[in-house]
Formats: C-alpha cells, structure tokens, sequence
C-alpha cells in the first residue's frame, strides 16, 4: 500500500514535471516562433530608426565645428558609431539569411537573430533620445543666422535706400562676389551695412550673416576673433593664423554666407584670415572710406556713398524731425539753416536733428557742437592716415577755396607745384585724395571740390600747425577787412569773391570788385609763392609786387581792365608761371621774363594790326618755356593773317613739353611739325605708351566760327593728346598729328565718306572721337579689305548732325574692333537706319551709355535681320539706354529676351511707336528708372498678364 501510494506519488510527480517542461517548452518554442514571425518587421523598424540616429548624428557632427562640441558630445558619437557597427552586422546577416532560406530553416537561428535586432532597437532609440537632447543643447549654441540690432530707419527711395537695394541686387548676381561701399566719413556707409544684415532678401539667399566692424589698430588675428567669436568656435592657438583660418574654413565652407567688413581702413587679405577662396558660396560686402582699399580687395562692383544734396539733406531732416517740424512758426526755416550746416551728411543730420527736436526748433551755437566735435574727430583722423606731408599739405590747401566750389584741377595742381608741395606727382596725390573721400570729384572730370565739414576740419587743422594758418573766408560777402590781428597770423590768405574795394596797406585778395592794391601792400610779403588776382577788377600792379621774390605763380587771367605792369617786372627772377589771358596787357610788357616755364596768353596780348609788328620775336625770346597756351579771343581774320608769324615763332621753343594752339590753316600746322625741334622728337620716340609721353598738344586746325577754336576737352584726362578739324578737306595733312591723338574731333569735314579715310593705323591710340556736320560721311567704318582689329582702344563716339550718315560700320568686322567702347551717342543722323549691322554688337562687351536722338529712319535699335541667333548676354554692362524724338522707332529689340544684365536706367521720350519694351520677369534685375510720358506708358502693350507692367510701373518716372 505504502509502496503503490509512493509509486502513484512519484507518477504524479514526473507527469507534473513533464507538463511542466512541456509548457515552458511550448513557452520557448513560442517565444522563438513569435521572434521568428516579427523578423521582418523587426528588421524594418531597426533600419528605420538606425537611420534617424546615423542623420542626427550626421546633422551633429557636419553642423557643429569640432571646435565647439562638447566632450559628452564626442562620447556619444563614439557609441553611435560603434552601435552602427553592430546595426550593419545584424543587417548583413538579415540579407544573407534571406537570400539563403536554408538557412533559416534551422527553428533557432531566425529566432535569434530576430531577437537580437528587437534588442539592438531599443539600444538604438536610446542612442536617438539621448542625441536629439544633445541637439536641442547645441542649436542653442549654434551662432543665429543674423545677429544685430535694428538698423536706423531709412526712408523709402531716399539716396541711402537706393544704395541698399543696389547692394543687394548686386549680392542676387552669381557671377558678383565682392562690393566696395566707399564714400567720406558720415555718409552713411555703417547705416547701409546695418540695413543689409538684416534684410529680408538677404536672410533668404546666406545660411550666415557675419558682421565685424574692423578697428582702426586692426591685426589677423583680430578679426579671426571677431569672425569665430560670431560664430561660436573655439580658438585654437591665439597666434596660429593658419590653424584658426582652417577652423574656421572648415565651419563655412558648406554654408552660403555672407560677410560684411564695415570701417575697413586697410586691405585686408581675405584668404589668409578665412580661406575665403575655397569657400564657393562666400559673399564679402565691405565698407570704407578709401576707393583704393576696395580695389586692392578685388572687389567686382564698388557703390560710391556721397553726401546728400540740399533737398535729400532736408527731406531726410523733416523724417527724423516728423511732425513737430510743421507746429512752430519759421521752424522750417530755422531747419533749413541747421541742416546746411551738416553738409550733406546723413551722421550729422540724425544728430542735429534729434538735438533740434529736444530744443524745441531753437537754434543754438550748442547745437553745431553737440555731435560736430565728433565727426571732425573722425574726419581728422582721416586726414593724419595719410601718408606723406605733400599730400597733407596739397589736401590742406584746398581749404582756401570757398566750400563746395569747383576747383579746377589744372589750376589745383599747377598751385601745389608753385608752392613747392610737389614735383610731377599733382595727379596720383589728387586721386588719392579723391581715392579716400577727402575730395570730391565733380563729374566732369575737370574739377573737384570740398564738402563743408571736411573744409572746416581742414581749416581747423591748419589753425593747429604753426607753418600753414590759414585766413579763409571766400564767398562770404564780406565789405570790410577781417581783424588785422588774422592777417598778421595767417600764412595763406583766401579772400575770393566778396565785396571788397580796397585793401589795407599790407595780403592776397581775389574779389572782382577789387579796383586798386596799395602802394605797399606786397612791402612784407617776400616769402609768397602764388599770387591769385584772376577775375579782378584792378587796373595795375603796384611797385610793391616786385617785391616777392620767392614768388613763383601770378595769376592775373580775367582781369579786364588791367593795362599796367611795375617797370622792373623782371625782379621776379623766381616767377615760373604767369597767366594774362583776358587782359589788356601787352606782350612787350613780360618780355623780359625769359625765365617763364609756363605762359598762357590770348590773341589779344599781340595787338593788332602795325603794332603786332612791334611784338614780333617777343614769343621766341621765352626760351625757357615748357607749356604755352594762346587762347583766341579777337578778330578772326586778323588771326588768319599773322598766325603764320607766330606759329614760326612757337617752333623755335625747344624746350616745350605742352601746347595748346589753334593753327588757323593746315599750312600753320605744316610750318610748326616741319620746323619744331620738340614735336620732331616727340614725333620719332619708339615708345608710343602714353605714360611715358615728353610732349602733350590740344591742336585745333582750321575755323568757322570762334566757339569752334575752343580745344576739344577730354572726358577723362586732360593729359590726353586733342585734335580738332574744323572746316578741312582731304586727310594728308593731318595723319602725323592724328597718329599721336587720344581725342578726335571732325567738324564740317568734306572729301571723305567715311572716318577709316584718315587711315585705321593713325586711329590706334584713339580713345574719344567726335563727328559733327561732316555731310558727307556714310559710314564710320568700312571693313573691307581690313585684316585687323579697328579703333581697339575707342571708349567714346559721339556723332551729331551727320546727314548721310547710313551706318555705323559696312562690311566684315574684324575681332577685336570698338571692344573697349563705353559711350555711343548718335544725334539728328536722318539717314541712319542700322547702328548694330553686321554683328558688330558682339564686340561691345563694355558699351555702358546709348543715347540716340532724333534719327528719324530707325525702326530698331537692335534688328532682329541683322542680328539671328543673338545669345542672351550681349550688352553685358549697359547702364543707362536714351531713346529721344525717335519718330519711327517700333522696337528696341524684338528676340529672344536678353539678360539686361546691368541696365540701370531707361529714358524715353516722343517715341510714339513704341509699343513694347524687350524686359520680363527674369532680366533687367537691376533696373533702376524709366522716365518718359505717362501717356505712352499707359499705351505700352504687354505679352503676360501684367505682372511685369506692375513689376516696371514702380520704377517709373513720369515727365
């Protein structure tokens, strides 16, 4: 019984067990049948999110410089990447596994590796949790993609808005990399940087803005610290240049960024502090005061900041002011007053401004103080950045003329070489002046002129040397004499164009109401150098003027009433320079200052008709003479007799190195080429370079009317050699003059159909050409038979009043011809009916300014029949296109739309034919203005739906 009972017992006992190993059996076995069943999609899912974790790691690692990860960082890379071993493996078992069934096919392998990728899931969604904290800390650290404060407000189409826009159209072209924003201190040049960091176009095209300003005392690794500061990175050694441009190279160069220099007062070379050049979507904006600095940076583009006239100055004055300007009685006026005495400058308008809104529109002597002290600090400090005393002392002198008069550049630079400031070197001083903003060009290319506050700077520096005080105040409408206490101090004196009638006993004065000098009045004065009496009234010299003896300029040109001379005129043994023209003296009367290096005369100082025969040999005496000028202002046929006289005289100078002459016939200019000494050998030099010319010549031959024996002035250099053809016939007599001219002018001209008559080798140097009235002309130039470029070195063609004229060029055009031409005027041609034939347009690559007017038989400005299969980028740098009374025009161009990839501005008046313009939405981006009618705006006609009207119509200006 007992044994049956432990028999039963233990029966049980090993069914229980068996059931019991059974059911964890079937437990196992289920587990690994599930496991084996969700291999697939365990496998999906583990790919998926191993995938998310390698592209967060990636976005860690490619966004973030090593130079700012953290340590913890660099550790959980570490594990993504030895995780994503681990991923791979169980992936290539996985494929191999079902590109082999086999092997499978053994019930625990699947299972296993199934359960191995569910576990490396989760160490996987682990790795992606812990990454995506990690990257919410680091986009925190990450530098913004613009850092700065609100720029200062800037009025819709005002100066300053326009030169923003225009930065930024520059920053849209691809091929543009670099822009140069120059201009003088308190222009507005930081305001325009401001406005550009944070523009809405510009936070579109860069991932990075950088913005530095650049300190005056400025090293490499200065600005590395500013540029890696700005951008979060770690430095690596404080004076390892190399290492820290290749830090941060490598945190730019996969990013399209921006980077805006503002106060650059030195070059800086870029690719030694950023390697800038490996860097493909690195755009650089720079902002200085110094032109010169933005073309030693390579700069593609400059934008030239100028000050504001009177009209923006205000409008921009009533804007900071707003409407309390309108609430007092002559507050407008008294704004008026303020704002001219800032110049122009936007820096001190917003100053004064703020201040004459505090005061409540009073005008005070405080006010000129509060924020002027400041730009004259910074004003002078441009003045103590140059680099040698002459420029100082040439930019200084400037000071004595009135503020923002012209200054005639010749004049300027002959006045600093009288005074000892220079030698040869006027014109490189003049343009590094103009290069830096201290002076203004006017335009025209003949004259400059001071801003007002950099005069006052000017004067105020003087006022601190001991060797260069100044007493200037011209233009101010003075009747009496400053304090005899200034005079006595002053080294240089400017009393130009006031209201003075007289002078105390004893300095110099410009006035033409001046009508007598005293007696003494040079007595204490024998260290003058120029003595500038032009456009005066007097009537003599006193005796005292024999006096100054270190005196090396007199001008005395425009004093009409001037019939005297001191006696012993030749005590001035130092005088270099004297100007008469426009007197009534005579040559008799400077006869024996043999010494003179430069004379400039009119016709009227020979006399006239037994007397000129008095006065024969007076010119052949200035044997020392280097410049000569004979300006005519009497009786032409008078001229026409005796200029061979006097012609024969002026070959004999030997020394001259300039000559400015009108040769009443071509047999004049015959008997000077045939017999001058100086011309012959500046006429057989080898070296035809320009730079290295010993003889420079405005001629003009031949005559009509007096205004045509004005010299044909230069549009760029009045070192340029000028001919002038008036009323002439044939060519051979002037080819040897036209072979060595830079600026050709034919007026009236008969015997030649074209300009290629006078021979396409004497045009090589031709650099501007001018055709007017010359009837019989045709064509400009006939390029049949010719194996060689033409009129290669042509920058301006101006051709008025040419009645038969059919067209511009015949026959093939060689490569290489017109390929440097900037401006084409064409002007009341009736005839002309083609201007681009022959694919002449292809040369044009610098054309920047086309002006037709009045050409009645043009239909097209660019034919469609004489242009097939035009590419889109012709014209490539037009600026400004004037279509003027064009009576037929029908089209400008009617192709295929080209790019217009500089055009600025189009004027268009009185064409009442012309029906549309060649633009859409993609070309002509950085169109400015279009000024014409309302009128024929309103009838133009457009192929789209009008978004391009609406696009243009913003742009326009109605007249």
């Amino acid at each position: 019984m007992a044994l049956e009972a432990a028999a039963g017992a233990a029966v049980e006992t090993t069914v229980t067990e068996v059931y019991r190993d059974g059911r964890s059996l079937l437990i196992w076995s289920g587990r690994k049948f599930g496991y084996r069943k969700n291999l697939k999609r365990n496998h999906e899912d583990l790919m998926q999110k191993a995938r998310e974790l390698w592209e967060l790691r990636n976005g860690i690692r490619e966004g973030i410089s090593q130079n700012r990860i953290r340590p913890d960082t660099t550790e959980w890379i570490v594990k993504v990447e030895m995780n994503e071993s681990e991923v791979i493996e169980l992936d290539t078992k996985y494929n191999d596994r079902k590109n082999h069934p086999w092997k499978l096919f053994r019930f625990g392998k699947g299972a296993s590796l199934s359960k191995d990728m569910a576990e490396k899931y989760n160490q996987v969604l682990s790795l992606w949790e812990e990454g995506k904290r990690k990257r919410g800390v680091l986009d925190a650290e990450l530098p913004k993609r613009v850092v700065g404060i609100r720029p200062a407000k800037i009025e819709y189409k005002s100066p300053l808005h326009k030169h923003v826009e225009a930065a930024v159209l520059f920053l849209e072209d691809p091929e543009i990399k670099r822009i140069g924003i120059w201009g003088m201190v308190g222009t507005g040049k930081t305001t325009i940087i401001e406005n550009l960091n944070t523009h809405d176009n510009i936070n579109k095209m860069f991932d990075i803005v950088i913005r530095v300003t650049v300190p005056k005392e400025w090293s490499e690794v200065g600005l590395q610290q500013k540029i890696m500061r700005r951008l979060n990175l770690n430095m690596g050694s404080p004076t390892d240049i190399e290492e820290n441009t290749q830090i941060i190279f490598e945190e730019l160069k996969k990013k399209k960024c921006l980077i805006l220099l503002d106060e650059v007062c030195h070059p800086i070379e870029l690719k030694n502090v950023i390697g800038i050049h490996g860097i493909q979507d690195c755009k650089v904006v720079l902002a200085s005061r110094d032109l010169g600095i933005c073309r030693e940076m390579d700069v593609d583009e400059t934008i030239n900041v100028k000050p504001l006239s009177s009209d923006e100055a205000f409008n921009m004055f009533k804007e900071k002011v707003g409407e309390f300007i309108n609430s007092i009685p002559r507050v407008v006026q008294v704004g008026q007053l303020v704002v001219r005495e800032c110049g122009g400058l936007p820096l001190l308008i917003d100053k004064f401004a703020k201040t004459f809104k505090r005061m409540g529109g009073i005008l005070r002597n405080s006010m000129n103080k509060e924020g002027m002290d400041a730009v004259l600090e910074r004003l002078e400090f441009c003045y103590n950045s140059l680099d040698s005393d002459a420029k100082k002392d040439c930019f200084l002198y400037c000071a004595l003329f009135s503020e923002e008069c012209e200054i005639y550049i010749r004049c300027l630079v002959e006045y600093w070489r009288v005074e000892g400031f220079i030698d040869n070197n006027g014109h490189e001083i003049l343009s590094h002046l103009i290069n830096v903003s201290l002076l203004e060009s006017c335009g025209n290319k003949i004259s400059v002129k001071m801003n007002k506050v950099i005069r006052e700077m000017a004067l105020k520096v003087s006022l601190q040397r001991k060797d260069s005080k100044f007493l200037a105040k011209p233009c101010e409408g003075l009747h009496e004499l400053p304090n005899p206490e200034e005079w006595k101090q002053a080294s240089r004196i400017s009393l130009m164009d006031n209201e003075l009638h007289g002078l105390p006993e004893t300095p110099d004065c410009m006035n033409e109401n001046l009508i007598a000098i005293p007696e003494l009045f040079f007595t204490s004065m024998c260290c003058l150098r120029v003595l500038d009496l032009h456009g005066t009234g007097i009537e003599s010299l006193p005796s005292s003027l024999c006096r100054l003896i270190c005196l090396g300029g007199l001008y005395l040109n425009s004093c009409i009433n001037l019939v005297g001379l001191p006696t012993d005129i030749d005590a001035l043994e130092r005088l270099e320079v004297l100007d008469i023209r426009g007197t009534k003296l005579s040559l008799c009367q400077i006869r024996t200052l043999t010494w003179l290096k430069l004379l400039r005369i009119s016709l009227s100082n020979f006399g006239k008709g037994s007397h000129t025969q008095n006065q024969s040999g007076y010119v052949s005496s200035f044997v020392s003479l280097e410049e000569f000028s004979i300006d005519i202002d009497s009786s032409l046929q008078w001229w026409a007799g005796n200029g061979n006289i006097i012609t024969e005289e002026v070959a004999t100078l030997k020394k001259l190195t300039s000559l400015q002459f009108c040769f009443p016939t071509v047999q004049c200019l015959e008997i000077f080429i045939r017999n001058s000494s100086a011309w012959k050998d500046f006429f057989n030099r080898t070296s035809p370079a320009r730079e290295d010319l010993s003889f420079t010549f405005q001629f003009a031959v031949g005559y009509h009317s007096l205004t045509c024996f004005q010299i044909l002035e230069s549009f760029d250099d009045p070192s340029y050699n000028c001919l002038k053809f008036i009323d002439g016939k044939g060519t051979d007599h002037i080819l040897k003059v036209l072979a060595k001219t830079h600026a050709f002018g034919l007026v009236k001209h008969k015997g030649v159909s074209r300009l290629s008559d006078f021979g396409i080798e004497n045009m090589n140097d031709l650099f501007i050409c001018s055709i007017e009235e010359c009837n019989e002309i045709e064509t400009i130039i006939d390029g049949t038979g010719i194996t060689q470029s033409v009129l290669k070195c042509l920058q301006h063609l101006h051709i008025k009043n040419v009645l038969k004229l059919e067209s511009i060029w015949q026959g093939p055009v060689h490569a290489g011809s017109l390929t440097r031409l900037r401006t084409l005027t064409l002007v009341k041609c009736p005839r002309l009916e083609n201007i681009f034939s022959n694919g002449i347009i292809q040369q044009l690559s610098k054309l920047e300014d086309l002006r037709v007017e009045e050409c009645d038989e043009i239909q097209e400005i660019i034919m469609e029949s004489e242009n097939n299969g035009l590419e889109s980028n012709q014209l490539p740098r037009l600026k400004t296109l004037t279509l003027l009374n064009l009576k037929t025009l029908t089209s400008i161009w009617g192709g295929d739309p080209l790019e217009w990839r500089s055009l600025q501005v189009i004027e268009i008046s009185m064409c009442p034919e012309l029906k549309r313009l060649p633009f859409n939405n993609d070309n002509a981006t950085k169109l400015r203005s279009i000024k014409g009618q309302r009128a024929w705006w309103e009838a133009l006609e457009w192929k789209d739906d009008g978004a391009i009207k609406q696009r243009l119509e913003s742009l326009c200006i109605f007249n």
